[in-house]
């Protein structure tokens, strides 16, 4: 091989090299990485298992989980949420740990009778939640998939939909707020409550069984190897630990910003009555 050649390899290995750690990977099969974790005859597998059918009707809902835990990293799924009249059912994809005072953050997509739908986010820390943002989605969830995914270091925690940040919850230890440190796995859930419609409605079984569609199942996460503790996968051997990662960039904050103008309808920080979490006084 002459020395022109072999500087052209160097420079394809280089690059694919620096490329590897936020390049997709091909799909892989549902069950290598979740399983069911209620509602067995209302989970369906599709596509050679590249999809998962959930669905809930009068007798029960249903949901699934990752088979491991952990500590950070950068978590989605594509969904495609139940149409028509989808009153009180509630869609899921969030991360949650199981200890007393569980650390928490949720993507819950609210059905309505009419467009647009809510997507309602939250995030637990050490138990305390009631830290509620909701915004009207700009498309329609129901027409096809949309990518939906959760950065998580120990720098921030950032909702994306379609890549498109509408959530940002900072790393603020420093003046006593609590930030997410539990692992925590994956799920997907199912399931109604009254509080999802906006006059206490419950859901309009006739239209139902509801049904929910899950794509993506790669997990671009740290292994948290004692399952309850998330700082050990807080190192930078992580792409989504990069500095890169720390805060949003200039395009990403506007994008934000621009979410929140158009499409923000409940912010706990503004229009929860009474006394606010600290975190509410830094902007």
């Amino acid at each position: 091989m002459d020395l022109f050649l072999l500087i052209c390899l160097l420079v394809f290995l280089l690059a694919a090299a620096g490329q590897s750690s936020t390049a997709a990977r091909p799909d892989v099969p549902w069950s290598q990485n979740y399983a069911i974790l209620y509602g067995q005859d209302h989970t369906q597998s599709l596509n050679q298992g590249k999809e998962i059918q959930l669905s809930i009707d009068q007798v029960s809902g249903s949901g699934f989980r990752s088979l491991k835990t952990y500590g950070s990293g950068f978590f989605g799924m594509r969904i495609m949420l139940p149409p028509g009249d989808s009153t009180s059912i509630i869609t899921t994809f969030y991360l949650r740990s199981y200890t007393n005072n569980h650390d928490e953050i949720d993507f819950e997509f609210l059905g309505n009778s009419t467009p647009p739908y809510l997507l309602h986010t939250n995030i637990f820390t050490n138990g305390q939640g009631s830290r509620e943002q909701r915004i009207n989605l700009w498309f329609d969830p129901t027409k096809d998939f949309h990518d939906y995914h959760v950065l998580w270091n120990q720098h921030q925690v950032v909702w994306l939909v379609d890549g498109v940040p509408i959530r940002v919850f900072e790393n603020k230890e420093n003046i006593g707020v609590k930030f997410p440190v539990q692992a925590m796995q994956i799920e997907a859930t199912m399931w109604t409550a009254p509080w999802a419609s906006p006059h206490g409605k419950p859901p309009n079984w006739g239209q139902g069984p509801f049904r929910a569609y899950y794509q993506g199942f790669n997990i671009d996460g740290c292994v948290a190897e004692n399952n309850t503790i998330a700082t050990p996968c807080f190192g930078s051997n992580s792409w989504w630990n990069g500095k890169n990662y720390w805060k949003l960039n200039p395009k990403q904050l506007q994008e934000y910003l621009g979410v929140r103008k158009k499409y923000m309808v409940y912010d706990y920080c503004i229009h929860r009555p009474g006394s606010k979490p600290p975190e509410c006084n830094i902007h």
